[in-house]
């Protein structure tokens, strides 16, 4: 069965988009703080192009709805909420953090991935994932924390992310660890958000654009959005 996805991935520091078409995926990729909205676009338009493909012609579109950046992750909604309601397609919503810890790829199935995002103000988001036979699956909820306030009883057998790049020290301290299997300067990647959304595509699980919802870990910023 071809599938057909648009992705988009504004949460981090890190801007992309990505088109699955048949299995096969198309990317373009960019750090440049503060620059997403000016980017996501054009990289849309660019993948698009590339992949030889037109926005009728997607079956849906997925983007990282979360944790990270407040700014990004409103981006990245509004542009896959825009589109999807034009082109009245379904939408997926792809966790950071999931994406993050997908990119563990040589884990065995059923070891355990710990991806964590900087998220300034001294504190972490961070989840606790395993590996299944084609994808990730949350195991402990995904929460934003001090570095010295984390606690894993289990093994890790890989950590991810910026969380991992500014508090290593103090998480090996907390979570029992591979301390080879450390991946410090690993980003969301919109490559990565498609291949989640293909399983949610043919799970059936995509849903409709009004439903496609940031996820905002900090109460402070769940208030202020109320």
């Amino acid at each position: 069965m071809t599938v057909k996805l648009l992705g988009i991935e504004t949460a981090t520091e890190a801007c992309s988009a990505a088109v699955l078409v048949d299995g096969e995926v198309v990317e373009r990729f960019e750090v440049s703080p503060r620059k997403h909205n000016e980017l996501i676009l054009p990289m849309c338009e660019a993948v698009l192009a590339d992949a030889g493909i037109s926005l009728k012609q997607l079956d849906g579109i997925a983007f990282g709805c979360g944790p990270g950046a407040f700014t990004g992750i409103r981006i990245a909604a509004s542009v896959t909420q825009g589109i999807a309601l034009a082109h009245d397609l379904p939408v997926a919503s792809i966790s950071t953090l999931a994406n993050l810890a997908y990119q563990a790829d040589e884990v065995e199935v059923d070891e355990l991935i710990m991806p964590a995002i900087d998220a300034r103000m001294d504190e972490i988001y961070w989840g606790l994932y395993k590996r299944t036979r084609d994808s990730v699956e949350l195991v402990a909820e995904e929460r934003v924390q001090l570095p010295g306030e984390v606690s894993v009883v289990d093994s890790i057998s890989c950590g991810l992310g910026t969380g991992w790049g500014a508090y290593k020290q103090v998480l090996q301290q907390r979570v029992n660890s591979d301390r080879e299997n450390i991946i410090e300067d690993a980003l969301p990647h919109a490559k990565v958000t498609v291949q989640l959304a293909k399983n949610k595509y043919l799970s059936q699980q995509m849903v409709d654009a009004m439903h496609a919802l940031p996820v905002y870990l900090r109460n402070q910023v769940v208030h202020q959005k109320k």
